[in-house]
């Protein structure tokens, strides 16, 4: 019997890359425990007290810094996963749970850190309210993610060669092929539910 795996994943504060490792829940109990980014500057480490609970120190690709967090064992082994948060931002960092899980939410957290980085860039001010509201705007790029993994998103055109440009309070879906762009408002809980009551999404072509 091929023992469950747990997912980890954040976002490298150094390189900006999203790093994903599976584990046992074997290899979670041996001892301490890293997660390397490939870079080799950012890890995240794990390790348990004598109270069932495993202390983790968390690489955060959304402030930079490296957060404290504690967390018991039902919550590690059990259900569909958790989400750490920046305390600075208060925004997810690091989710751990199954791997169809944890994968799509954190290619959104990567698209996430992507927009926050361009509002930097661009002169912006980085901080918690770089997006409208950022738990939303989290939740909707995951939702994007999940639809997006079905072949969910296509052109009129006839395309379903498309990329992502986040907004402060939207997404744009554009299509690779004759330019046209799809707006997902992401700012409010409607937002949300409006996508997830989305099984495809259709970008209306400019031919």
């Amino acid at each position: 019997m091929v023992e469950e795996k747990r997912a980890f994943g954040y976002i490298c504060p150094h390189c900006g890359k999203p790093v994903y490792a599976e584990r046992t829940r074997f290899a979670m109990v041996a001892g301490p425990m890293d997660v390397f980014c490939e870079c080799g500057k950012s890890a995240l480490h794990m390790e348990a007290d004598t109270l069932q609970r495993y202390h983790l120190q968390v690489p955060c690709g959304v402030c930079g810094g490296t957060h404290d967090a504690v967390c018991k064992d039902s919550a590690l082994f059990s259900g569909r996963g958790i989400g750490l948060a920046c305390a600075k931002a208060q925004q997810i960092c690091c989710y751990i749970g199954w791997p169809e899980e944890v994968q799509p939410k954190l290619d959104a957290l990567a698209d996430l850190c992507v927009g926050m980085k361009e509002k930097q860039n661009n002169g912006e001010e980085q901080d918690a309210e770089s997006f409208f509201n950022d738990v939303i705007m989290y939740e909707v790029l995951s939702e994007l993610k999940e639809i997006a993994g079905r072949d969910g998103i296509s052109c009129t055109c006839g395309s379903h060669r498309w990329s992502m440009k986040v907004h402060h309070a939207a997404v744009d879906l554009q299509c690779r092929e004759c330019g046209a762009a799809l707006r997902i408002p992401a700012a409010n809980d409607r937002d949300l539910e409006n996508l997830c009551c989305q099984m495809k999404l259709t970008i209306k072509g400019k031919v």
